[in-house]
């Protein structure tokens, strides 16, 4: 079966992060921002899949799936794209340094200050920077320090005269303050790196050793992030987490990124000390790595190098109402973000909390804010006597630690935590409010979910939200609390896709309709709107689909392992990828059903973890206004031009072209859309 590697199509996505740094449409200090999270996800990257990739060398080296070659070759050319992709990141990142000094923005390093600024950065790191740099002396005789994942390292080559080798020693960057530090006088913006903070102060903080010549090369590296849960049964599964994440810190490295002008007596010198290979997993770059730190670039007042202001809009369905749990009750609504608030679900809780009606909520939580307010409008409603339930996902990836800590926060205050199961993942986004309207009447309101509860990444992440109070919804709501509550005991839906007892087969079922509506009538067709698009047996019903005549539209923002536009096989398919301001992060499905549209929105992507190996929830949309929302959605973005990249049996990501030359740019018209002001 025709299908594009995973890992390739995944680093196609990231080339797509990185043109946004270089469109010269983009403003200039979001452009250096799209630069970090370019480099942050390629740390993840490196943490997870080709730590994956590694393991699978070890153990059997086969062919991969949509490779033509082995796990080893595929790490090899992982890395000739990766590098590739370094030249390109290189050029611009130097390119929008130039720009931002036309501007008057001027980045400098430790040889081009004046005076004054010497005396200012000397005040800096004498009164503050100095007491956080801790050197390391290393040597051959003594053991390497274990290093920090995600750390940014000063390598030192000391050359002192009484001695014929050099020595070498290190210095972690510290991360306790912002990585650029900005000067300034009347006439320009000055930054500088505390990178060259620290190296403008290398002589005073090895003054003892009386350095003939001293240097100071950055490196990085990024470890195998898999957490390894061991089978001890007397041993809490919280206390697993806490543990493995721990021993996180100390994994393996998969990749070394270090300045290509590093001596090869220091280089080889750390290779051996990391246990490093040559070539396999090492990455030559410039001067400055964990380009990640970018993402927080500062703004320099500059409200013209900036995406201009979008503030959330309000939803004429919620605002100004007395009771948001009354609005909910007398119509579904659904909440798109970031272009409408998220603060409708915070406050939907906080009222939940204080209502005397409310008996019990319940939640299912696998990523949060750092100072969440939707934890602290759960504490809030234990405060007021509210039986509180949380499904919290203890094996969110890089979230651990943060779950952790509310876990433990909301079971001191009274919460019922329960942890799930460990091979299986708690990925769904529910929320359900139980409120008793009399003594023989219930009422219970159900928010179902594309995205996290995290209302920080709710003003950057498009999303999706369903609030209903639809007995047919609730009613299955209610069970999927309800088997995760009693170790998944086994339950029927007939109405929501629930992972791992139903999606695949709802999903086979709705294409194969399509299949039979177009080979009876010409008029079967698909509108697919999700992240990531692996899973074959899928995959396959696709191809399927399109040999059948199915018209299949799909907008994958991330990985798409399926081939489009292939003759007789799927040139019915046409996919596109958008890539903007907004990470574009809502699921959603449309079948057309014969002249009848079903629509769902999901939590689920469609690759094997989501289908079969974690509980996700697809919830129908029955309400015909909302069906015209999501129809409206879709065709905005269906007809977007503006960021939208076509992903074909290629993945060069060329930009889809404008019909009559005129642009249409998505994520503005949507705005504009929500604006009630308009």
């Amino acid at each position: 079966m025709e299908l594009f590697n995973r890992e390739l199509s995944w680093l196609s996505f990231n080339e797509r992060v990185l043109q946004e740094a270089m469109d010269e449409r983009v403003p200039l200090i979001e452009r250096i921002r799209f630069l970090g999270i370019y480099s942050n996800n390629l740390d993840e990257f490196f943490r997870v899949r080709v730590a994956n990739l590694r393991r699978r060398v070890m153990v059997d080296n086969k062919p991969v799936e949509g490779f033509e070659g082995s796990a080893k070759l595929l790490l090899e050319k992982i890395r000739t794209v990766v590098l590739k992709q370094q030249k390109d990141f290189e050029a611009t990142y130097q390119y929008l340094f130039v720009q931002l000094a036309k501007e008057n923005i001027q980045f400098i390093d430790e040889t081009q200050l004046n005076e004054e600024q010497l005396n200012q950065l000397h005040v800096f790191y004498n009164k503050e920077l100095k007491h956080e740099i801790v050197p390391i002396i290393i040597n051959p005789k003594h053991p390497f320090p274990r290093l920090k994942d995600y750390g940014v390292y000063l390598a030192i080559k000391m050359i002192v005269p009484s001695k014929k080798t050099p020595n070498f020693a290190l210095i972690e960057i510290p991360n306790e303050y912002p990585r650029f530090y900005r000067l300034k006088d009347d006439k320009k913006e000055y930054f500088i790196l505390l990178d060259d903070i620290i190296r403008l102060h290398l002589k005073s903080i090895f003054s003892i050793f009386d350095c003939d010549s001293i240097e100071a090369y950055t490196f990085k590296f990024t470890r195998d992030a898999e957490l390894d849960l061991d089978d001890d049964l007397s041993t809490s599964f919280i206390d697993k987490i806490e543990k493995s994440v721990k021993e996180r810190k100390k994994a393996d490295p998969i990749r070394f990124v270090y300045d290509s002008t590093m001596p090869r007596t220091l280089l080889n010198f750390l290779i051996k000390s990391l246990r490093l290979k040559e070539g396999m997993n090492m990455i030559p770059g410039g001067r400055y790595h964990n380009f990640k730190d970018f993402i927080s670039f500062p703004d320099f007042g500059r409200k013209d190098l900036l995406f201009p202001p979008r503030p959330p809009q309000i939803h004429s369905d919620l605002e100004h109402k007395k009771s948001l749990l009354q609005a909910i009750v007398e119509k579904d609504i659904l909440l798109h973000f970031p272009y409408q608030q998220f603060d409708y679900v915070v406050d939907t809780l906080r009222e939940a909390a204080i209502d005397p009606k409310v008996k019990s909520i319940k939640i299912n939580v696998y990523r949060l804010a750092t100072n969440s307010q939707v934890m602290n409008a759960l504490m809030n409603a234990i405060s007021n006597g509210k039986e509180v339930t949380v499904i919290m996902e203890l094996q969110a990836r890089f979230d651990e630690t943060n779950n952790v800590y509310w876990s433990n926060r909301l079971k001191e205050n009274g919460a019922k935590v329960i942890y799930g199961v460990q091979n299986l993942k708690v990925h769904s986004k529910l929320i359900l409010i139980h409120k008793a309207i009399s003594n023989s009447k219930d009422e219970f309101i159900s928010y179902i979910g594309t995205g996290n509860f995290n209302e920080k990444s709710a003003r950057i992440y498009s999303d999706l939200g369903l609030f209903t109070s639809n007995p047919i919804i609730s009613n299955e709501v209610k069970k999927v609390f309800k088997l995760l509550e009693n170790h998944f005991e086994k339950t029927d839906f007939k109405h929501l896709m629930v992972s791992p007892f139903n999606t695949r087969s709802k999903l086979v079922n709705l294409i194969n309709a399509e299949i039979r509506n177009a080979k009876k009538s010409n008029n079967g067709l698909i509108r697919l709107k999700i992240n990531n698009l692996v899973d074959v047996r899928i995959i396959d019903k696709l191809y399927e689909a399109s040999q059948a005549g199915v018209k299949i539209q799909l907008i994958v923002r991330g990985v798409c392992c399926l081939v489009a536009g292939l003759p007789k096989k799927s040139d019915n398919i046409e996919v596109i990828s958008i890539v903007d301001r907004y990470l574009e992060h809502a699921r959603f499905m449309i079948f057309g059903n014969n002249g009848n549209p079903v629509y769902y929105l999901t939590s689920a992507d469609w690759m094997e973890r989501n289908l079969d190996k974690r509980v996700e929830v697809g919830c129908p949309i029955l309400d015909p206004s909302l069906q015209k929302e999501l129809d409206l959605v879709f065709d905005y973005q269906w007809k977007g031009n503006f960021k939208s990249r076509i992903i074909d049996k290629k993945q060069k990501n060329d930009y889809k072209k404008p019909i009559n030359s005129e642009p249409f740019h998505a994520q503005e018209e949507l705005y504009s859309h929500y604006d009630l002001t308009n």
